[in-house]
């Protein structure tokens, strides 16, 4: 089942870098990624159903900092559909940061709850994007510690990420939000391109990787 945007509704995008991807840089705020594909693609396709689009996501933030800002970024918006994407960087927080640590599911499904339990009281549509991890090889520098992350890294990443996603998936379920498996998606566009194709250090899209974001998006709405 689709989202219907209606003529003058408001939608919200959040979430970390890959959503951010430069917005405040940019003339419209929406930055250069996937939520800027969307816009303007739906622009072309429905110019008869106007939508006010938001970006509200900030590089590195992690389902904690989402929560830190959650009523004055989101809620007092009152938007009708909020798009998340968050979890990249609850995932391997503690080689990213010399001052991290491992981040338990619990503690990140129980701040993950708390964002979405008031945006369904206000009845707001929501749309939930599994964070993701692309098999790329070598070794990447990233975060603020510049850590060196290789092979090793992204397996310890990729245990900890998967139940995440898990949870992802079933709070999509108990708040009846659509579901954007990119996780899986990016898996099998991977699987013939290879994973730099989408995302060079496995994680921040390509302008593929977000075209492709873009395209699974509008598929969850009408």
């Amino acid at each position: 089942m689709t989202i219907t945007l209606r003529p003058g509704s408001t939608v919200m995008f959040t979430g970390d870098s890959i959503t951010d991807c430069q917005r405040l840089q940019s003339e419209h705020g929406l930055g250069f990624g996937y939520p800027l594909h969307i816009a303007g693609e739906w622009g072309l396709r429905h110019s008869d159903r106007p939508v006010t689009w938001l970006n509200t996501g900030i590089g590195g933030n992690k389902v904690m900092d989402l929560e830190a800002r959650w009523q004055a970024d989101v809620l007092d918006t009152r938007p009708d559909v909020v798009s998340i994407l968050a979890g990249v960087n609850d995932m391997g927080w503690h080689t990213l940061d010399p001052k991290g640590y491992v981040i338990p599911v619990e503690e990140f499904e129980a701040g993950y709850d708390r964002l979405l339990a008031p945006l369904a009281e206000a009845g707001t549509e929501l749309i939930l994007i599994e964070p993701f991890l692309l098999p790329i090889g070598g070794v990447v520098e990233a975060g603020v510690a510049r850590a060196l992350i290789g092979e090793e890294e992204r397996k310890e990443w990729r245990a900890d990420l998967n139940p995440k996603i898990q949870i992802v998936h079933d709070l999509a379920d108990k708040y009846g939000a659509r579901l954007l498996p990119a996780d899986s998606m990016f898996a099998e566009l991977a699987a013939t391109t290879g994973p730099e194709y989408w995302a060079e250090d496995g994680v921040h899209p390509t302008p593929a990787g977000h075209a492709a974001l873009a395209a699974a998006w509008l598929r969850l709405v009408t």
